[in-house]
């Protein structure tokens, strides 16, 4: 199946994410595909607000049962959203994975036991 496109054009306005959102989660039960391609070349220079939106996208296509992958990311989009730990994939690059969250906990040798 071919997923659907969803252009997001220059500065997207807080008050246009429930409308978005709600695009995102009917391209994914029109289409049936389980992707929506974000277009983001028109957003311009990426910063939080990008991150904010994102996240809000991939969240809605989570509770969708699907995902989000974006085109024509500008090249410190990818960079800034891993930075932050945003796992979005991008056209054109391998699919990740979401990386698994481990803490180990260095003990000195003196410290008493947890």
């Amino acid at each position: 199946m071919t997923p659907a496109v969803l252009v997001l054009p220059g500065p997207v306005s807080r008050t246009e994410l429930p409308r978005l959102c709600a695009e995102v989660r009917a391209r994914l039960e029109d289409t049936g595909a389980g992707v929506v391609v974000c277009d983001v070349g028109g957003l311009g220079p990426p910063g939080l607000a990008h991150v904010d939106l994102l996240a809000r996208l991939q969240l809605a296509a989570r509770r969708a049962g699907g995902r989000i992958r974006l085109r024509s990311p500008d090249p410190a989009l990818p960079a800034l959203l891993d930075l932050v730990g945003l796992v979005v994939e991008v056209e054109g690059q391998p699919e990740q994975r979401e990386p698994a969250l481990c803490v180990e906990e260095e003990v000195e040798s003196g410290d008493p036991p947890p």
